[in-house]
């Protein structure tokens, strides 16, 4: 008589957990692969292909070859912008390789790691705590769709039946300045903060520890928005970041476009920089293209030059962060995935919210 053995059960088991565990990852990745999956299927119902291979064949490749350059002079600015939110705490090489790096990771995977990953690849560099950068990060994105909303509100007057666009950038504007407000009055009450949060916490002794230094540390990387010289000084940074945004995209809207206006970079940007900010697949596939090829239609009427112009520009920004974000991370002996299962593993530690 066979008797009955216990590995089934446990196979069963096992095979339930990480069914538990897939279906509990996929509520963060699986609704930005369905947008991205539904954008990309509503451009190849209603785009015309083969116009699009001709509109790519027959743009001026000097003006998109001076807008791949201009590409790398806005990284370098970006640098100096994030450097400035550090308080000039970490040098302009480390800054500016991490930057490449956190772009490549945005690309490549899910849950936009490249920001988590930036803030822990400088960790380790510059001895500053995980949770004094990313703070800096964070303000840095705000900025970034602050600037995208008021650009996209300038260009809209000059654009015909982008009238919706305006309630947008409107409502997005509102919230990120909503959002940078309240950083700002986190930082000037720090003290009233961390009091209430203790108030809070003390009968919880585990989130009282952790949460408390994770605060702590969270802080610390706000302080910058109490001094107005270096907070100026930023915005400055950030304002030429982007207008050499508008000149390197103007350059490129012209290759396809050649009696482009700037105002239509303009509107293209601001409606690009929403579409990024979606949920999607990672590097923002399908949302950046039909974000900027839609803007585009609407003031060309052209559905497929459109397309081909956000392909191409969204091909460029692979090609840079792709040379540079690898060369970085071959200087430190590093690989996507290396970092890729160190910040995964990160994660699975909530006790090192504060560490490198």
């Amino acid at each position: 008589m066979l008797c009955a053995c216990p590995e089934p059960v446990e196979g069963f088991s096992v095979v339930k957990n990480s069914m538990s565990n897939f279906w509990k990852s996929a509520r963060r990745w699986l609704p930005g692969v369905l947008i991205s999956l539904a954008v990309i299927a509503v451009i190849l119902y209603f785009v015309d292909l083969r116009r699009l291979a001709e509109a790519i064949r027959s743009a001026d490749y000097r003006l998109l070859l001076a807008s791949l350059t201009i590409s790398v002079g806005w990284l370098a600015v970006r640098g100096l912008v994030w450097r400035t939110l550090l308080r000039e705490r970490a040098s302009y090489r480390d800054v500016f390789l991490t930057l490449c790096e956190g772009y490549l990771l945005n690309n490549f995977l899910p849950f936009r790691l490249g920001e988590f990953g930036r803030a822990f690849l400088l960790g380790r560099k510059s001895g500053l705590g995980f949770m004094e950068i990313l703070p800096t990060i964070v303000i840095e994105r705000v900025l970034d769709l602050a600037f995208s909303a008021a650009i996209l509100l300038s260009a809209v007057p000059f654009v015909v039946g982008a009238a919706g666009a305006e309630q947008v950038a409107y409502i997005v504007g509102g919230v990120m300045l909503v959002g940078l407000v309240a950083l700002y009055f986190l930082a000037r009450y720090r003290d009233w903060a961390m009091r209430q949060f203790d108030r809070l916490s003390k009968r919880w002794p585990r989130l009282h520890k952790r949460g408390g230094n994770f605060l702590e540390s969270m802080f610390s990387g706000l302080t910058i928005l109490m001094d107005g010289w270096l907070f100026v000084r930023a915005l400055f940074w950030m304002t030429l970041n982007w207008a050499i945004a508008i000149l390197q995209f103007y350059l490129a809207l012209l290759a396809f476009f050649p009696h482009a206006q700037p105002m239509w970079a303009m509107f293209g940007l601001g409606a690009a920089a929403f579409g990024g900010a979606i949920p999607s697949l990672p590097g923002a596939v399908g949302t950046y293209e039909g974000a900027l090829g839609g803007a585009l239609a609407l003031v060309t009427g052209d559905q497929a030059t459109s397309l081909a112009t956000a392909l191409i520009v969204h091909l460029f920004s692979y090609l840079v962060y792709g040379i540079l974000g690898t060369y970085a991370l071959s200087t430190e002996g590093e690989t996507l995935m290396g970092v890729y299962r160190q910040l995964r593993k990160r994660q699975e530690e909530p006790g090192r919210a504060s560490g490198q």
